[in-house]
Formats: structure tokens, C-alpha cells, sequence
């Protein structure tokens, strides 16, 4: 391997390193997001709540003598529409499109995002594919000259990753967080007024623990980029 081959391996994993740093910020950015579609979801969650509130039960002997007990026009009107004031009827209705409509805005963001990290993971197989074809091996991977790699490290002041680990690293999270918005889109589309209260538990639930994203991983993308 000439002087210029080891330069633009070199080259390279500078442009690797690069790569897998914006592609750390634009997951950081899919996550704030996620936060914001939560809050959307346990909206959407307690807006149906109150709405299948279910009436007063007034076979309960006790429930029965305190209505008889302070019967008036205006609170029988109260318990024949199901205890729900006509107002915050209105309000819950209100809140549950606005709900709905950040929701499908969540999905329409998180997708623009989850696009631009595919964009990074096919920047990083194209250094990947260059650095193969300049240290091209028997076994098709870069050759690693210790020479080279103690002469690279006094040149720079903090030791960039080779190409491999990031492509490899960036696949891994690349298909976590496609898992999560996979997950997340069915959750937004089977939503409706018909929702059990179950079911809605066990959505915000599985939103909130994102069964398919490793921290550990993510923790470990973070320390392969320099801090400068």
C-alpha cells in the first residue's frame, strides 16, 4: 500500500467519522420527536376516556339516595346525558382531533427524518465499498497496517473509527429505529373512538418503552465520535 493509499484511507474514516456524526444527530432528532408523539398519544388516550365514561350506576343503593337525596332539574339532566357536561364534551371532542391531527403530523415528520438517516446509511456503504477496493485483501476487508495506523495516530489529535465499525454500528441503529416508527405507525392507524381503554394502556406503554431500541448501542455510537 503506497503513501497515497494510506492518505486516502485516511481520508476515509475522517469522512466515516463525519457521516456517522450526523447520523447520531438526525436519530437524536427522531428522538426528541418521539417524545412529542407520546403526548399526543395519551392525549388521544384520555380523550377517549372520558368519552366512554361510563354513566352513574344507580342500581347502587348509596349512588341512588344521594341523587334522590339532592334530586334537582339540573342534575337529573347531568345523569340522564351520562355525566358529561355538555361543555367538556365539546372540549374532549376538540382535544382528541387535535390529537389525531399531531399524530399523522408526528408520523409525516418522523418519516422526512427516518428518509435522511437512509440518505447516511448509504453515504457510509459508499466509503465502506471505497476504502474494500483500495485495501482490498483475500477476504474482501481493508488491510490494517500497524505501521500505518501508529503513523496516522501522531498525525491526529483524537483517533477517528474505521469505516467498518461505523457502517456496522449505523446498520444496527438504522434498523432499531425503523422498527420503532414500523411500531409506532401501526399504533397511529388502528386508533379509534372504539379503542378499548386496554388497548390504549397498552399503546402508550409500548410507545413509551420502545422494546426495539438498544441504549446500550446508541451509548456506543456516541463514544466512537470524536469529541472535538
Amino acid at each position: 500500500m503506497d503513501d497515497k493509499e494510506k492518505k486516502l484511507l485516511l481520508e476515509l474514516e475522517d469522512k466515516a467519522s463525519s457521516i456517522l456524526s450526523e447520523f447520531m444527530l438526525r436519530t437524536t432528532k427522531f428522538e426528541e420527536l418521539v417524545s412529542v408523539g407520546s403526548k399526543f398519544l395519551v392525549g388521544f388516550h384520555e380523550a377517549v376516556e372520558l368519552l366512554q365514561r361510563p354513566a352513574v350506576h344507580k342500581a347502587s343503593e348509596v349512588v341512588d339516595g344521594i341523587i334522590k337525596a339532592n334530586e334537582t332539574k339540573r342534575l337529573k339532566a347531568y345523569v340522564q346525558a351520562g355525566c358529561i357536561n355538555g361543555h367538556d364534551g365539546v372540549q374532549n371532542i376538540s382535544k382528541l382531533c387535535d390529537c389525531q391531527r399531531g399524530l399523522q403530523e408526528y408520523l409525516a415528520e418522523a418519516k422526512v427524518l427516518l428518509n435522511e438517516i437512509q440518505c447516511f446509511i448509504d453515504d457510509i456503504v459508499s466509503v465502506l465499498r471505497t476504502s474494500n477496493d483500495i485495501g482490498h485483501s483475500g477476504d474482501g476487508m481493508v488491510l490494517q497496517d500497524t505501521s500505518f495506523e501508529e503513523e496516522a495516530m501522531e498525525l491526529r489529535s483524537v483517533q477517528k473509527p474505521e469505516v467498518i465499525e461505523c457502517a456496522s454500528i449505523m446498520g444496527t441503529i438504522y434498523s432499531m429505529v425503523k422498527q420503532d416508527y414500523t411500531m409506532q405507525e401501526k399504533i397511529i392507524c388502528s386508533l379509534s373512538l372504539e379503542s378499548t381503554s386496554a388497548e390504549l394502556q397498552s399503546y402508550c406503554l409500548m410507545w413509551s418503552l420502545r422494546p426495539f431500541i438498544n441504549d446500550d448501542i446508541m451509548h456506543q455510537a456516541w463514544k466512537l465520535i470524536p469529541q472535538l
